[in-house]
This record gives structure tokens, sequence and C-alpha cells, in this order.
């Protein structure tokens, strides 16, 4: 259930993003949520090696070089998912940043990163 839940959410912050005309856009809830699919299957595989081989890199840039690591992994679903579209790297940059602030904020709000909902 906490992965329906956690899907649903990354789901919906890839909707969010878009509305916010950064330059990422859907075009229906169904590439939307294929996005989220695709954005983690890609984060959790190609990610984490880049992330693993740019280490060094990394640490000289303070962890801002992870910024552009993941902005390429959204051009890169981008690329893949019928529907969901980045238009360039400063989009997909701006896009990283706002989808990972937006998820936090989501998974917060409702308690989908401790496995217990949210109290309020």
């Amino acid at each position: 259930m906490r992965i329906l839940l956690n899907w649903l959410l990354s789901a919906l912050a890839v909707w969010i993003v878009a509305q916010l005309h950064f330059g990422v856009s859907v075009d229906s809830l169904t590439a939307a949520l294929i996005a989220a699919v695709v954005i983690g299957l890609v984060n959790s595989t190609l990610g984490v090696l880049l992330k693993i081989l740019t280490f060094p890199l990394t640490l000289l840039t303070l962890g801002i070089f992870w910024l552009v690591i993941n902005a390429l992994m959204l051009e890169l679903a981008a690329a893949i998912v019928p529907g969901f579209h980045v238009n360039g790297f400063l989009a997909a940059f701006l896009g990283a940043i706002l989808l990972s602030v937006v998820n936090a904020v989501l998974r917060a709000v409702f308690g989908a990163g401790d496995g217990e909902p949210a109290k309020g």
C-alpha cells in the first residue's frame, strides 16, 4: 500500500511541477503516472551509478553536481515517456529541483516517508 501511495504522490508532484510552467509539461494524467515510474527507475539505477562514479566531482562542487545528474535523469525520463516533455537543460535543472521539493512536501503532508499517516 505504501508503494502505491509513493507512486501516486510522485505522479502528483510531476503534475504540479508541470503546472508551474518552468519548461516541464505532461499531456495527461497517464503520462504523469508513467513518468513517475520511469523517473523512479532511472534514478534508482542509472542515477545511483552516476552519483557513485561522479562522487569526487560532487565533493569538489559541495554537492551541486548531483543537481546536474538529477537534471540529466529528468531529461532521460522525458526522452523515454511519451507525453512527458522537458524543454532543455535549464528546464530540467529547475524541474529536478522543484520536483524534489514538491515530492518532499507531499511526503511530509501525507506521511509517506515514515510509514505512518500524517498526524493533524
